[in-house]
């Protein structure tokens, strides 16, 4: 198997944590809150069983994404058709994998590649968004810095675990 799935799962519950530390009102919760326009009497109307369950399931979705953007084997084996098609490689595909299984299957590789895709796919799509709605360049920086640790926390979680 190219990636844990327990890994996947993990790294999904990982934004929680990190959630739970960057949103804290002693590191970047009180600008969070002032720039978005949240109150405290907002926030405890919220439905916090839906913003949770749909935040963990949003966050699987994303940590299935990233287990192809950390893990380079997985794109040898989208070259020969995906997983079905294993029985049909050509024994080259197995002398491939037979020498590079383990290759950049590392934390450390997983968290560069988490960093990297953090910091120059989603803060932009954030600070674009933002951009549009107006927001300032503090929330920005907040809501993406919040993605930009998550996703290196998420690379290391799915690369290095095997």
């Amino acid at each position: 198997m190219l990636f844990n799935p327990i890994a996947v799962v993990v790294a999904a519950l990982s934004t929680f944590v990190v959630g739970f530390i960057w949103y804290n009102p002693k590191v970047f919760g009180t600008i969070w809150m002032q720039e978005s326009g949240m109150t405290e009497e907002k926030a405890k109307k919220g439905n916090m069983l839906k913003i949770f369950g749909l935040t963990f399931i949003y966050s699987l979705l994303i940590a299935f994404v990233v287990a192809p953007m950390v893990i380079h084997q997985m794109g040898a084996l989208a070259m020969i058709g995906g997983p079905n098609k294993l029985s049909e490689a050509l024994p080259s595909y197995s002398s491939f994998m037979d020498d590079y299984e383990d290759a950049f299957r590392t934390f450390k590789h997983g968290a560069l590649h988490g960093f990297m895709t953090g910091l120059l796919f989603v803060l932009p799509i954030i600070a674009i968004n933002g951009l549009f709605e107006q927001k300032s360049w503090k929330y920005m920086l907040v809501t993406g810095g919040y993605w930009v640790v998550s996703l290196t926390i998420m690379g290391a979680i799915i690369c290095g675990w095997k």
